[in-house]
């Protein structure tokens, strides 16, 4: 396999499946079976995130909310999220831990580095919730933290896009993939691949994204494998 530990990103959207907001379990199943085929090779997974389909802090805090509440009731969207994704995962037999960057040890491990590095050594997926907790950072930027501090070898940003385009493929059909491109180029296009924050410290550090489509199954076990799939984002 091409990389030894990554870090999967996920967007609370894509639990969603065909549904307006909530969970899908049928998509849970299916990213749970996904997960499972690259455990099943060897490799660590860490996973990120985020809460947009319970609630996001952001739009929150555009109608009025107080921005930090919005944020913290964002990060408890994340531990719900990260909750059935860790139920699923061991329904498909794969041993899972879901660590929590706010306390709320009855239902979660705090983050504790070194035991979600040693998690990772076992075999165990680690689910990281939370975000960073502090309000005002995106989960982007808890996966960007969390795959740095636990020497992940690649972030991977599983979308509902099969990568990196000029434009928003779905509105614009003459947008034109990049299937690789560096930091520098998306910062001069201005590219959306994540916010400024989590985009800054992945290239400060060197540590790649890979932004590919998570929705077609097999496809996550291509990326880790080393296969062209997606665009990367590289030095």
């Amino acid at each position: 396999m091409q990389y030894k530990r990554i870090l999967l990103k996920l967007s609370g959207e894509a639990l969603m499946g065909n549904r307006q907001y909530g969970i899908d379990p049928e998509r849970l199943a299916e990213y749970a079976r996904e997960i499972k085929s690259v455990i099943d090779r060897g490799v660590q997974v860490a996973i990120v995130i985020g809460g947009g389909n319970i609630f996001r802090g952001v739009a929150g805090a555009s109608k009025g909310m107080d921005r930090v509440q919005a944020d913290n009731m964002g990060m408890l969207a994340t531990i719900i999220n990260g909750l059935a994704l860790q139920s699923a995962l061991e329904d498909a037999n794969v041993k899972t831990r879901l660590q929590s960057a706010i306390k709320i040890n009855e239902v979660a491990e705090p983050f504790i580095r070194r035991k979600a590095i040693s998690h990772l050594e076992k075999g165990r997926v680690v689910i990281f919730g939370g975000g960073t907790g502090n309000p005002y950072f995106t989960t982007d930027s808890a996966a960007v933290l969390r795959a740095i501090e636990v020497h992940a070898d690649v972030i991977l940003k599983g979308t509902r896009v099969d990568g990196i385009y000029t434009a928003d493929p779905e509105k614009d059909k003459l947008a034109t993939k990049f299937d690789y491109i560096t930091f520098d180029d998306v910062l001069k296009k201005g590219l959306k691949v994540m916010d400024t924050t989590a985009f800054t410290l992945s290239q400060e550090n060197e540590l790649p994204i890979i932004v590919f489509d998570m929705n077609t199954p097999g496809n996550l076990l291509k990326v880790a494998s080393g296969e062209k799939i997606g665009t990367k984002v590289n030095l």
